[in-house]
């Protein structure tokens, strides 16, 4: 689900209006409503703030799929199976991409600051994000969340 479509549904659960979230968010309400009809979109930095006003985890924000459609690792999206770390039945992981390895073997020894190096410039050269900043922006707030690099229990 789009954001536009998200937005209101979660902005009016935690009890806000647009001008309220404005006012916390230091931003107008017409930014708000622009976000809520889809006319514009607030950048990574503005969406970590709103899953955090919100008590939301971002990825549901960013329109990501649910867990076991990206590798639990380095978040690469898993749209093919060759993407997926090889099982040794021959089959394929649900929740690795085959440069993680299952369980996120080939990360042993990696902080989340490691990965974000590592994978912030695939992210640039790809296309996904104009700007290094950009990508670990958003790396550095999706990361946290996923299987291999979570404290806690990710919140529902």
């Amino acid at each position: 689900m789009a954001l536009k479509d998200k937005l209101p549904e979660l902005r009016e659960r935690a009890g806000f209006t647009q001008q309220t979230l404005a006012e916390k968010l230091f931003v107008t309400r017409q930014a708000i409503s622009r976000w809520e009809t889809g006319e514009t979109t607030p950048g990574i930095d503005m969406t970590k703030l709103l899953a955090i006003t919100l008590d939301v985890p971002i990825a549901e924000l960013l329109e990501m799929p649910p867990t076991g459609h990206f590798c639990q690792a380095c978040g690469m999206y898993l749209t093919r199976d060759e993407d997926r770390a090889p099982l040794p039945d021959g089959t394929f992981a649900e929740d690795w991409c085959q440069w993680c390895g299952n369980e996120a073997a080939n990360t042993e020894g990696m902080t989340v600051d490691d990965m974000i190096e590592l994978c912030a410039p695939h992210m640039v050269e790809s296309g996904a994000f104009a700007t290094r900043d950009e990508a670990v922006s958003l790396l550095g707030a999706v990361l946290p969340q996923l299987k291999r690099w979570r404290t806690e229990p990710a919140s529902e």
